[in-house]
């Protein structure tokens, strides 16, 4: 479910097209993921040197945070053509078929929200990664036939923010597995700098950082951020981007510290105010807030819980003392006794 929020990390249309021209196209200019790039680099090498093409990729992590990116990069880097398609916009087993057999040697199929491939595709999948061959049914009924395609050497690379939906077969397919993290605050002003340049917007030191402290460490929402920032800079200014223009935009966004908007802040106060410090199951917060639990669990949560705002318990979500602290509310004092006798 899409939901239209300055801080939300899925793309819509206009700015999916518009990221484009953001995106970096080697990992030279690709900031942050220390540890994913030294991985995939060497990966890249080894089937470069091989001759082969690089063994299937699957992504996964919170959205916003560069897996599209990194498969055009890893694209870049192996010198290979790019195929880009959805897990939603493959309907039908004859539409993969269409896809896979239209692959040249050493091509990359970008498959993007893999999660939500039909079952019965996935099992297309399975003999296509591993051995490159295609089996179709040919017909129906006692004469249908079955026919086994030979496939070029291609790769795989998936992306998803939910990879507990992958089925373990098709999971298990894929030789590199990495999770995409999110960004500390020094790398997305660096990002923030990085797009300013390419939009030819003026910004200074001191505005770059404050944007990226109300970023939720996501490079997609930073950029986002920072168009918003220079149209009030437009509208209100002469254009340049400095630490009193970002401050009185961010007001107006009604953007915090923190990076949360109000359908943050709103999460958070319900559960205070109806549960305290006391756990809350994901339907129940999902009643309160008239918010689906998927876009709980996908938009509001992975963030609140890095930051330490919320918890996640067996028996449900908690906020955090740190929550009371940033709502600027007070702390129970019976749940402070409790925990300073659990201390003793």
């Amino acid at each position: 479910m899409a939901i239209e929020r300055i801080t939300q990390p899925e793309p819509d249309e206009v700015e999916a097209k518009e990221e484009v021209t953001l995106r970096p196209k080697d990992f030279k200019n690709y900031i942050g993921q220390d540890r994913l790039k030294k991985n995939l680099q060497l990966a890249i090498d080894a089937a470069k040197k091989r001759g082969e093409p690089i063994d299937h990729v699957l992504l996964f992590g919170p959205p916003g945070l560069g897996k599209t990116t990194m498969a055009h990069v890893i694209a870049n880097e192996m010198g290979s053509a790019l195929r880009v398609t959805s897990g939603p916009a493959i309907e039908r087993a004859g539409d993969l078929a269409s896809m896979l057999t239209n692959l040249q040697d050493g091509d990359i199929l970008f498959i993007d929200e893999i999660h939500r491939l039909n079952r019965s595709i996935e099992e297309i999948l399975y003999s296509a990664m591993e051995d490159f061959k295609l089996d179709i049914m040919i017909g129906k009924g006692p004469s249908a036939k079955s026919l086994r395609l030979d496939l070029p050497k291609f790769t795989i690379i998936g992306a998803t923010t939910r990879t507990g939906s992958l089925a373990a077969p098709l999971r298990d397919r894929f030789g590199i597995q990495h999770r995409l993290e999110f960004y500390s605050e020094p790398q997305v002003a660096q990002i923030i700098k990085r797009a300013s340049e390419i939009l030819d917007v003026k910004i200074d030191d001191k505005a770059a950082e404050h944007l990226a402290k109300r970023s939720r460490l996501t490079p997609r929402i930073a950029n986002r951020l920072l168009k918003r920032v220079r149209d009030y800079a437009d509208v209100n200014g002469d254009g340049f981007i400095d630490g009193v223009i970002s401050h009185k935009a961010m007001e107006m966004l009604e953007i915090d510290e923190l990076g949360l908007d109000p359908a943050d802040r709103k999460i958070l106060q319900t559960i205070i105010e109806n549960y305290q410090t006391r756990p809350v199951g994901l339907d129940t917060i999902s009643a309160l807030t008239g918010d689906e639990k998927i876009t709980i669990e996908d938009f509001f949560e992975p963030y609140l819980m890095q930051i330490g705002l919320l918890e996640r318990t067996p028996r449900g979500r908690k906020v955090t003392e740190k929550a009371y602290k940033h709502l600027k509310k007070d702390f129970p004092s019976s749940h402070k006794d409790t925990k300073q006798e659990k201390l003793l």
